[in-house]
């Protein structure tokens, strides 16, 4: 497979800045570089129709969010809403990392889109990032009035650990009388963390995410890897009945190490009657929603990603 244009000067930027791979700098420099390169990948924050910053009940206190409310929406009616889960394999990422991914689909939508800022590895170890994912579902379908969300209108997404995030929101909903969820939109997701995939092999060195640097994230993120990868919280593919889940929308990078484990997932949801519609991006390499300055695939999943939810509010 040859590497799309747009992501092979992404590579060549990330070589060219002599940045060290993350697990030799430790996970709060890693942080610090992490937010520091969206203002170099990323658009400039596109307007939308409001921002609010808010704050949900969680396990371990509060549970900063942020909603936005996209362009050309009804301020007067409840809207439709995506609640988002960052990437940043557990250990990175926060509101800031993926706002302006947030603005453009609320926009692209015309929705309301409520970022969650969930407790990060390895101060916060697993089922920590998980059950602030599910603690904020809850509390945003609890306080919808008072945001000004259609609680029958709500669908969980997210990218890379924000993907395995959003399907294990969607699994403990559908088994705890949870928010009913109208969509899950998967974008490269961690879906097994007991497995080796091909794809993983394959792009073992292939920035920006390499084998290496996946391993380091769920060390962190795991108290003990040969245990919790194979619940169902961290390895949302090793739940042992996956029928009755919401329609999914997932989306795979063809030089990604994680293609696999995520077509592998879509898979497993099409045998147990999931509705389940899928796009590889081929050439490109994880990461890419979040980096639409340079690769101008971001533009276009984002649009499928509004479309896919505009079908799913409809």
């Amino acid at each position: 497979m040859t590497i799309n244009p747009d992501a092979a000067k992404v590579v060549e930027l990330i070589i060219a800045s002599g940045r060290p791979p993350y697990p030799t700098i430790g996970h709060k420099a890693a942080r610090e570089i992490f937010v520091a390169s969206r203002a170099i990948l990323q658009p400039d924050p596109s307007p939308v129709g409001e921002i609010r910053d808010l704050a949900a009940t969680g396990p371990a206190g509060k549970i900063p969010l942020r909603l936005y409310r996209g362009q050309g929406t009804d301020a007067s009616r409840p809207q439709p809403t995506l609640i988002y889960y960052h990437g940043g394999g557990w250990v990175l990422g926060n509101l800031e990392s993926h706002d302006g991914v947030c603005r453009d689909i609320a926009n692209a939508a015309k929705c309301t889109v409520i970022s969650v800022d969930y407790r990060l590895a390895p101060e916060a170890k697993f089922p920590a990032a998980a059950d602030d994912s599910i603690a904020a579902a809850q509390w945003i379908h609890d306080n919808a009035a008072d945001l000004g969300v259609d609680r029958n209108r709500l669908a969980v997404g997210g990218d890379s650990a924000g993907g395995n995030l959003s399907a294990v929101v969607a699994l403990h909903a559908r088994d705890n009388n949870g928010p009913k969820i109208m969509l899950q939109v998967l974008i490269y997701p961690s879906a097994d963390m007991s497995s080796v995939y091909p794809s993983y092999e394959e792009f073992a060195e292939q920035l920006p995410l390499t084998r290496v640097t996946m391993d380091w994230f769920v060390d962190l993120y795991l108290n003990a890897r040969e245990h919790d990868a194979k619940d169902w919280r961290a390895s949302p593919l090793h739940a042992k009945n996956l029928a009755g889940l919401p329609p999914a929308y997932v989306i795979t990078a063809g030089m990604d190490p994680l293609r696999d484990e995520g077509e592998a997932f879509a898979v497993k949801l099409k045998a147990a009657g999931v509705s389940v519609s899928t796009k590889r991006f081929d050439g490109q390499v994880h990461g890419f929603l979040t980096m639409g300055r340079i690769i101008r695939d971001s533009k276009v999943a984002i649009g499928d990603i509004a479309g896919a939810l505009q079908k799913a509010f409809a």
